[in-house]
C-alpha cells in the first residue's frame, strides 16, 4: 500500500490525512511543536471560552460544510448568531455601522458625499489591462478614491491579514477582486452581473458567507480530526531533511528515517526555509528564498466585562479600526455576541488584535501593557468602565504570511520544486489564501491530488 508523509498538523495538514486516510492511504503526521491546529487554540476557563487565533470558519466553500459532515460535527457546530450581523468601522473616533444594503450606503455617516460619488462613478473607469502588479492601496484609489483607501479597506485589510494596503498585492491577496475588474471591467459591474457565476460554482464571498465555531470553539475540529491519526501523528518531530528516493521520499527527523511515496508540506513558509530538500539527483532544491515571505507578529487579547461596564451594545460581529482615527488596536470582535457559552451570565467577552504590519512592536509587549493598551482604546470606542473579570493574552510571533506585491515568485518557486521534485506536494495558508477556510480547502485539494497521483504506475 502506498503511504504519505505529511509535515504540519494545522488544519491544512490534519484535512488532508483525514481525507487521505478515508480512502485507506497509510499516513503519517508530522508536527515539529508539542500540539494540533496551528494558530487554532481555544481555552475554556472562568466561565468564559476564549480563542488565541482565529474566531470563526467562513463557509465559502461546500467542502467546508462536507469536511464537518465527514467528521462527524454537525450536532456540535454553532452557527453564529443571526443578530450579530452588524460590523463596525470606526470613523470620527466612535464605531459606525457598515451599511447593509445600497440605500444604505448611500445615508450612511461613514462616508462622505465625495466617497458616495466615487463609487456612483466606478463603472465608468476604464479597467487596467496592461498587466502591471498593483497593490490593493493603488486599486482602491484608482477605482475610487484615497478616503476609501484610507476610512475601508485599510480597516478590512488589518481584520484580513493584519497587514499594510500599500504593500499587499492586488492579485495575490484579493484574487476575487482582480477578477471582477479583470472580467466585468468594473467592481460594481462583477458584483451585479457575476452573481450567477458564483452561484454556479456554489462558492460564497466573504463578507456574506455563513459564521460558524462548534460547542467549544474552534479546537474541537483539529482535536477531532487529530483523533483519527492514533500513533500515525508524530508531535515533537520536526522534519530536517527530505531525501528523493525511486520510489518517493526519505524523512530525516531526530530520532531516525521513514520512507514514504509521497510527501506533503503543510508547514509555515519560514519552515519551509529551513527544510533541506535534496532530489535524486543529490541537488538540493532552494527553499532558502521563503525566509523573505513577511509573518508580521500579531497579539490576541481576550477580556471580560460585566455587561453594566461596556456602554455599547456589542450587539455584532465586532469593529475594525483604520490607522488614520490613530487608535492602537487592530481592531476587536464581540466574541460572546457570536456564539453562546463565550461568557458567564450577565458578562460579556471581546477579542481585541495588536500589532501586525501596522504596529509591530507592540504585539510582543508583556501582557499586562497589553492590556492596558487595548482597555485605553476600549474606553474611548465602547464605553468600557472598571476592570475586565477575565483575561487571557496570546502573542504570535509570526502570524499571518503577507501577500505583498511580488509574492507570484514564491507561488512559481513552489510550482517549480514540484515539477522537478515528483510527488513532493505544497499547501496551506501561505500558497492557497490565508483565511481558516482558504487552509480547509487547501487541505481537501491536496489530498484529492495526492490520491489521484498514487493510482499512477
Amino acid at each position: 500500500m502506498k503511504s504519505v508523509a505529511i509535515i504540519g498538523a494545522g488544519i491544512t495538514g490534519l484535512t488532508a490525512a483525514f481525507y487521505l486516510k478515508r480512502q485507506g492511504v497509510p499516513v503519517t503526521v508530522y508536527e515539529a511543536g508539542g500540539r494540533t491546529g496551528g494558530v487554532i487554540q481555544s481555552i475554556r476557563k472562568d466561565g468564559f471560552l476564549a480563542e488565541s487565533g482565529p474566531n470563526t470558519i467562513l463557509e465559502t466553500s461546500p467542502k467546508i460544510a462536507q469536511l464537518v459532515r465527514d467528521a462527524g460535527l454537525e450536532l456540535r457546530r454553532l452557527n453564529s448568531d443571526p443578530k450579530a450581523e452588524a460590523r463596525y468601522v470606526v470613523r470620527y473616533g466612535r464605531p459606525i455601522e457598515m451599511p447593509a444594503s445600497v440605500p444604505g450606503f448611500f445615508t450612511t455617516k461613514l462616508f462622505t458625499a465625495k466617497a458616495k460619488l466615487a463609487v456612483l462613478r466606478e463603472p465608468f473607469i476604464k479597467p487596467r489591462r496592461d498587466g502591471v502588479e498593483e497593490s490593493i492601496a493603488q486599486f482602491v484609489v484608482r477605482r475610487f478614491n484615497q478616503e476609501f483607501l484610507d476610512h475601508a479597506i485599510d480597516a478590512l485589510v488589518a481584520g484580513i491579514y493584519a497587514g499594510d494596503p500599500h504593500k499587499l498585492s492586488l492579485p495575490h491577496a484579493f484574487p476575487k477582486l482582480k477578477a471582477l475588474e479583470d472580467n466585468y471591467g468594473s467592481m460594481i459591474k462583477g458584483q451585479i452581473f457575476g452573481a450567477r457565476d458564483r452561484k454556479k460554482s456554489g462558492e460564497v464571498a466573504k463578507d456574506r458567507a455563513p459564521k460558524f465555531s462548534f460547542d467549544e470553539g474552534l479546537q474541537v475540529l483539529p482535536d477531532t480530526l487529530a483523533a483519527q491519526l492514533g500513533d500515525s501523528l508524530k508531535l515533537n518531530t520536526p522534519v530536517i531533511k527530505l531525501t528523493q528516493t525511486s520510489t518517493g521520499w526519505r524523512v530525516t527527523t531526530a530520532l531516525g528515517e521513514a520512507e514514504f511515496n509521497a510527501m506533503i508540506y503543510c508547514g509555515t513558509a519560514h519552515g519551509l526555509a529551513k527544510l533541506v530538500i535534496e532530489s535524486a539527483a543529490q541537488q538540493r532544491r532552494p527553499t532558502g528564498a521563503f525566509f523573505e515571505i513577511s509573518y508580521p507578529p500579531v497579539a490576541s487579547v481576550v477580556l471580560g466585562f460585566r455587561r453594566e461596564d461596556v456602554t455599547h451594545s456589542c450587539a455584532g460581529f465586532g469593529m475594525l479600526i483604520p490607522k488614520i482615527e490613530g487608535f492602537k488596536i487592530l481592531g476587536t470582535i464581540f466574541s460572546s455576541a457570536l456564539f453562546p457559552n463565550r461568557a458567564p451570565a450577565g458578562h460579556i467577552a471581546m477579542t481585541s488584535y495588536v500589532g501586525g504590519a501596522r504596529y509591530p512592536e507592540l504585539a510582543a509587549l508583556p501582557s499586562e501593557k497589553l492590556v492596558e493598551l487595548v482597555l485605553a482604546d476600549l474606553r474611548v470606542l465602547l464605553g468600557v468602565r472598571g476592570k475586565p473579570t477575565f483575561v487571557h493574552t496570546v502573542f504570535w510571533p509570526k502570524a499571518i504570511p503577507q501577500y505583498n506585491v511580488g509574492y507570484g515568485k514564491y507561488r512559481e518557486l513552489l510550482s517549480d520544486i514540484e515539477s522537478k521534485a515528483p510527488k513532493l506536494f505544497f499547501a496551506g495558508h501561505y500558497r492557497d489564501g490565508v483565511s481558516l477556510g482558504d487552509s480547509i480547502v487547501s487541505g481537501v485539494n491536496i489530498a484529492e491530488r495526492v490520491a489521484v497521483t498514487l493510482q499512477q504506475p
